[in-house]
């Protein structure tokens, strides 16, 4: 719902959240966990603004009011899923608390809540929330033809993708946080011209962009969650990067699907952009192309044809250790639009609860490759590359089929629209080592 938050004339007595391209406005104000060097160091909860984060784990309860207050509360805690839990009223109402508070126009509030700013430069940002399930999709039908034809080139993409929203379990405990460095993964590979697999660091490891849901309030094992209500259980997205060794993958992934080749590392943006911080941004579900069914009537809901998906430009930068030498600007490799996905992050969510799966809050879905028709939106080198035999060139005179070790991914997004306030999802950025 678009509200007194969105408005776009609104300013912050933070200056640096009122420059023109900000990530993070007043009508942003996404939530973070995160370590301050110069004072307590263990992990609290923040929302960004501007180049600063507001520790509202150190806010007085008295700013707050009813509901707020209650949400402020669960805001005490060291990670976000006891707001989380809560529902979107207490999300709002904190909201809209925080926004009045760092409002430009009651100075009175700036003298209560000033003191507990800290510098985005003087914080470690940690991982926002307690992640104890994370399912990953496959929602790009661009992606997925692409990838298929490169394996099945007479049968690209497989019945069933276009009825079911395709996923898997992919596993919790290796989510890091934007800046950790990712080891090399080592696994099983098979050249095609081998008699045998044999064991080693992966010769073809792969970054995929991806946008990532929490989920809220969740559901008991044995229930569903109607995609009519599928809303209520989305309390916000960050970036995610689904780190892949795809020399690993295409000798392990059939029968049961990804294993070893997923699952020593995934990274996360460290601020959550909230639903309601994203409502303006809301567009039309991707149409479906002339002959494609309609989704089953667990999948389909009229509001979210209409509003489901978000319009969200994603970037991936990479930089080289040469071009670091160099002083060089990262590469833009590729620029995809959020908005093509071929189903949206409530039918994944009613999907994944359809059978009585219980998600709990925190957990995490991620959409899968974000990727266009265009090559130049591919969200993976696999897509850009096209398996390798097309290498990127790179304007430092090198290039890259694949990453190699002391290359950095670095990942933004933001949306943008006409009479609205541009906000960002600030980095999500990670850097290979042997």
């Amino acid at each position: 719902m678009i509200n007194e938050t969105h408005r776009p004339e609104r300013r912050s007595w933070v200056d640096s959240a009122n420059a023109p391209r900000a990530d993070f406005p007043i009508q942003n104000l996404p939530f973070g966990v995160f370590r301050d060097w110069e004072g307590d160091e263990s992990p609290r909860v923040g929302v960004a603004i501007g180049d600063l984060v507001l520790d509202i784990s150190a806010l007085r309860a008295t700013l707050f009011e009813g509901v707020a207050r209650r949400a402020v509360e669960a805001c005490t805690e060291p990670a976000l899923n006891a707001l989380m839990e809560l529902g979107p009223e207490s999300w709002s109402a904190l909201r809209a608390r925080l926004f009045a508070l760092l409002d430009a126009g009651d100075a009175a509030n700036r003298r209560a809540v000033g003191p507990f700013l800290v510098s985005m430069r003087d914080a470690e940002l940690l991982l926002p929330v307690e992640i104890g399930d994370y399912s990953d999709f496959y929602a790009s039908i661009h992606h997925a033809t692409h990838v298929g034809s490169m394996f099945r080139p007479d049968n690209p993409l497989l019945p069933n993708y276009k009825y079911v929203p395709i996923g898997y379990h992919g596993r919790a405990s290796s989510i890091v946080a934007s800046g950790a460095p990712v080891k090399r993964p080592s696994g099983q590979t098979k050249a095609d011209d081998a008699e045998a697999p044999s064991f080693g660091p992966s010769r073809m490891l792969d970054y995929e962009v991806e946008v990532g849901a929490y989920v809220g309030p969740g559901n008991a094992r044995g229930e569903t969650i109607p995609i009519a209500r599928a809303r209520e259980h989305l309390f916000g997205l960050c970036l995610v990067n689904d780190w892949s060794a795809r020399d690993i993958q295409k000798w392990e992934y059939q029968p049961l699907g990804p294993f070893l080749a997923k699952n020593f590392a995934t990274t996360v943006s460290p601020w959550v952009v909230t639903a309601e911080a994203l409502a303006p941004f809301r567009v039309a579900a991707a149409g479906r192309a002339d002959g494609d069914p309609q989704p089953l009537p667990h999948l389909l809901d009229e509001a979210d044809q209409r509003e489901g998906a978000f319009a969200i430009t994603i970037e991936t930068y990479l930089e080289t250790p040469r071009m670091r030498e160099q002083k060089a600007a990262p590469f833009l490799v590729s620029r995809g639009d959020f908005a093509t996905m071929y189903w949206t992050f409530a039918q994944m969510l009613a999907h994944h609860a359809s059978n009585g799966c219980n998600l709990r809050p925190g957990d995490l879905i991620a959409s899968g490759t974000v990727s266009g028709e265009a090559r130049e939106s591919a969200g993976c080198l696999l897509e850009r590359t096209w398996r390798g035999t097309e290498p990127l060139a790179l304007p430092s005179g090198e290039s890259r089929r694949f990453l190699e070790d002391g290359d950095v991914v670095v990942m933004r997004a933001f949306c943008e629209k006409n009479g609205v306030v541009r906000i960002g999802f600030g980095e999500c950025r990670g850097n290979i080592v042997a």
